[in-house]
């Protein structure tokens, strides 16, 4: 077993070095080049125009609307097909799926994005959400989708006008897919690729840079802690709640202690003061103390990003082993397994990692009220190197161990528990690298993975290209979501300069 190990990390060594010499020895051609600065130098202002036109359209999902009965996802449509045809390249409305093109070979790139975006807390935005803020914060483009996705679809509108501009003759059709429920549900789509013929060569430009071949798999951890009534003369929580959407790491939460004194609040109020990043607010009206937390939102794909303020409320409240009523069970279950740890490593046995993919991941992000019961949702993002099954099993032992330990009244509802995914079968790796290379300066750049899921797993042969710079903080799903114009201009060029190269 050993040797076998050590057999596939050589390998993938070997792998990992011929990329990156495939990489450095490749050129970015001189058309590619020249159709790169020609898109930056006359079109960067049009590009900004596309996005504020994108963005003032709500497109997140509503519930028991399909999208292509959502009028909001209808008007979206309808203004990427008038911004399409005004580029001069034709345009295709297949409902949840929309398509545009430039060239008419058999032969096809396609290049996957999604126009439907995450909910959004207009309050704690400077401007509307739906307004692209160029003011507040100079050298941003701020609002809901102008990294995730909308931004890089204006992106690769106009590396395409560009490239129609040059006449460049085009051995294969450019193809623009824009999917209207990422989001949300992904079966329309899987049944669109089953029953359609895809391009050959497929980037999505809904990750980062430089390439992304290994995907986490998305899970949702569900449990219901049952509510009881307590009538005590002894603290106890009443309420606890914190989250907007499962895939957002949650930066508000709020807690109600009933029974509670001057003494508790300056007890809470003196440990509040060790902790960093989070800030909390304290109301002691009459035996009632509130307590909120304001952390910072992030993708729950890179909970490293954001400060949770569930675990970090349910941690301030964590000197006393509160009262199983529901919320007080919740708050238990959250600090005996969860802590102020990304990886999981308190509850039971589920911990593990890869080393390319490195560790899975676990995130409280959604707390659910109902009449009788409290649902918590725990985000987990899983690599490679441990089957379903197995992860599974030690999910519903350690919830069961507790259970027990504490005589706590909860059920575990159903867990989602997605597949990771690693992509074998990308021969344009290289070109992409290149490119990548060419336009930042960083020449040893090589494949990477990534907590987050994109359509990338449905589309034959497809790898992630940006729009996000590594090491650089990732803002779509959060409540500050903004590209930077230096950010877009570089992407403008390095679509541009990749398009050409795929299909020339």
């Amino acid at each position: 077993m050993l040797q076998k190990t050590i057999h596939q990390k050589i390998i993938a060594s070997l792998i990992g070095l011929s990329l990156m010499s495939a990489a450095s020895a490749q050129q970015v051609s001189q058309i590619a080049d020249s159709t790169a600065s020609y898109a930056l130098a006359t079109y960067k202002q049009d590009m900004v125009k596309s996005l504020a036109a994108l963005v003032k359209h709500n497109t997140v999902a509503q519930q028991g609307v399909p999208s292509d009965k959502n009028p909001l996802h209808i008007a979206f449509k309808q203004e990427l097909k008038k911004q399409a045809q005004a580029l001069g390249l034709d345009f295709k409305d297949d409902g949840y799926v929309v398509i545009i093109g430039l060239g008419d070979s058999k032969d096809r790139v396609g290049v996957i994005t999604h126009g439907d975006i995450q909910p959004v807390n207009p309050k704690k935005w400077a401007k509307s959400p739906f307004e692209l803020d160029l003011t507040s914060e100079p050298g941003k483009l701020i609002g809901r989708g102008t990294e995730d996705d909308k931004g890089p679809i204006s992106t690769a509108l106009y590396a395409m006008k560009a490239i129609k501009d040059k006449n460049i003759p085009l051995n294969k059709r450019i193809e623009l897919y824009v999917y209207m429920a990422e989001e949300s549900d992904w079966q329309p789509l899987i049944k669109y690729v089953s029953e359609h013929e895809m391009p050959q060569t497929n980037i999505t430009i809904d990750a980062e840079y430089p390439v992304v071949t290994a995907e986490k798999g998305f899970g949702t951890l569900r449990i219901a802690f049952k509510k009881h009534q307590k009538y005590s003369l002894d603290p106890f929580i009443s309420h606890f709640e914190g989250g907007y959407f499962i895939s957002q790491i949650p930066e508000d939460a709020i807690a109600k202690i009933e029974n509670a004194d001057f003494a508790m609040l300056e007890k809470l109020m003196q440990k509040a003061q060790s902790y960093q990043g989070i800030n909390f607010e304290f109301n002691l009206a009459g035996t009632q103390l509130t307590v909120t937390a304001l952390g910072k939102s992030a993708h729950s794909s890179k909970p490293q990003d954001g400060i949770n303020a569930i675990p970090y409320l349910a941690d301030l409240l964590s000197d006393i082993n509160w009262p199983n009523n529901g919320a007080g069970t919740l708050v238990n279950f959250i600090n005996d397994n969860i802590g102020l740890g990304l990886e999981g490593k308190k509850f039971g046995n589920i911990a593990y990692q890869d080393d390319f993919m490195g560790p899975m991941t676990v995130s409280p992000t959604v707390i659910k009220q109902h009449d009788d019961n409290i649902e918590l949702n725990i985000n987990i993002r899983r690599p490679v190197g441990k089957k379903k099954e197995q992860l599974r099993e030690e999910i519903t032992a350690a919830i069961s161990t507790w259970k027990l330990q504490n005589l706590a009244d909860l059920t575990e509802l159903n867990h989602d528990i997605g597949e990771p995914f690693v992509q074998k079968d990308a021969p344009h790796i290289e070109t992409l690298l290149a490119v990548f290379s060419k336009y930042t300066g960083i020449t040893d750049a090589k494949p990477i993975s990534i907590g987050g899921g994109t359509n990338s797993r449905l589309f034959p042969g497809a790898v992630s290209f940006g729009p996000s710079m590594p090491g650089k903080e990732y803002t779509g799903h959060s409540e500050h979501e903004f590209i930077t114009m230096e950010q877009f201009e570089l992407n403008l060029k390095m679509y541009t300069a990749v398009l050409v190269e795929l299909a020339k």
